[in-house]
């Protein structure tokens, strides 16, 4: 008997789907196991393999399209097998923009509105063996509607040109010279769709915002001897640490030692984690994702940097699995490689806390009374005053700043 194929729910934040890739044609057998499809979350695109065997009679979502999860995704059944009566009864793929929740409704979007005087495209970005860089739904949807890709430019990673950048293409007349600034009275923008992740970023940012009292203690941390140790360390490790690192393996040991900061509110309990899964905060095209270097407190500095590393060039291909960004119990969210001083972070539910980490700056400091170079490090603590109140927040923040003040500690 012929059978319907939802749409899957493959990340708990996940409400719509987009298909990236069919693997199997109207007709073609198919067996439980077999990769039917490639399917694009909020977060991550991720292979969707079969749970039957059957002939593929029919595909309800083209490749390109998204769909609600629970939408018709395909019908499988025997060969032949009438499958229209299953249509009629059930609802059809339902598109993603319909799919959105009633508090938060997207506008469509808004026809790209230029300048009158032509302004001429970027350059393509090619990879090192001359090849244009695009993704295949890109390369596939510019196919279709005869788009040439060398007049197209990326706004991916590196240039790479991405779905988006093909959708919102349009044809110029031939290149002119660019003007240094617009005509008096002129006004342009672009407005660009809502992708899958930041509708989730937005939503679950907004829910922590709002919802979780935040109250902020930022402390000021000497990082030579960190310097130092990181110095050594990397000067005879294959594995090359980060000042990240450092303070991924500080905060852990620091959790142990306060664990109300390593707890989480739940409505009518709080529950206070008795493991260390420590989120890291990884910025990626589309939005941020977080996966969990889990016990953290249980692992050495070497083998934290092999993780992150690892979940960072995953995070930029889209390879993560939901079981990589899940269970976290606390978040660092580090912006010092872009020179930013200090920051104040929102709180990544179901944490209580999340750190904020700045840039170490070289400044004057005082030392046995006498004024010296320093390397100065701000972090801040965002708390949620309805697990966390300042005196624990400021204990974790002074026995973090004795971790990374004095390294060798975190070996004992």
């Amino acid at each position: 008997m012929a059978e319907i194929v939802k749409m899957p729910k493959l990340s708990d934040t996940m409400t719509e789907g987009v298909v990236s890739k069919w693997h199997k044609k109207v007709g073609d057998k198919v067996k439980s196991g077999d990769l039917l499809a490639e399917i694009e979350t909020d977060k991550a695109t991720m292979d969707f393999e079969s749970f039957q065997d059957g002939v593929l009679l029919y595909i309800g979502v083209e490749e390109g399209k998204g769909a609600a999860v629970d939408s018709i995704l395909a019908i499988l059944g025997k060969e032949g097998e009438e499958y229209k009566s299953l249509l009629n009864a059930a609802p059809a793929s339902v598109p993603a923009e319909a799919a959105a929740p009633a508090a938060a409704p997207v506008a469509p979007p808004a026809p790209v509105v230029s300048t009158p005087a032509p302004v001429a495209a970027p350059a393509p970005t090619l990879s090192n063996d001359n090849r244009l860089k695009a993704s295949p739904l890109a390369r596939k949807i510019a196919s279709e509607m005869g788009i040439d890709l060398l007049a197209v430019s990326g706004s991916g990673d590196g240039g790479r040109i991405v779905k988006r950048d093909v959708e919102n293409f349009s044809p110029s007349a031939p290149a002119a010279k660019v003007p240094a600034f617009l005509p008096a009275g002129q006004e342009s923008f672009t407005e660009v769709p809502v992708t899958q992740m930041r509708k989730v970023i937005a939503r679950r940012l907004a829910e922590s915002k709002f919802s979780a009292p935040h109250f902020y203690l930022t402390v000021e941390i000497d990082m030579g001897n960190a310097i130092a140790a990181r110095t050594a360390i990397n000067a005879t490790g294959d594995v090359k640490v980060s000042f990240n690192d450092f303070v991924v393996k500080a905060s852990a040991m620091a959790l142990r030692k306060h664990p109300t900061i390593n707890s989480a509110w739940l409505g009518d309990k709080i529950r206070v984690n008795h493991h260390v899964h420590i989120g890291v905060a990884i910025s990626v095209e589309d939005g941020l994702l977080v996966p969990v270097v889990r016990f953290a407190d249980q692992k050495g500095l070497q083998q934290i940097s092999a993780e992150v590393k690892d979940y960072a060039g995953r995070a930029k291909t889209k390879k993560l699995q939901p079981a990589d960004w899940e269970g976290n119990t606390f978040t660092i969210s580090n912006l010092g490689m872009f020179d930013i001083d200090e920051f104040t972070a929102i709180i990544n539910p179901p944490d209580a806390c999340i750190l904020a980490v700045g840039s170490i700056q070289q400044k004057p400091v005082v030392k046995n009374g006498a004024v010296v170079p320093g390397n100065v490090m701000k972090v801040t603590l965002s708390c949620d005053h309805r697990v966390v109140d300042g005196v624990a927040g400021a204990e974790f923040l002074k026995t973090l700043k004795s971790y990374l003040e004095n390294p060798v500690m975190m070996l004992v």
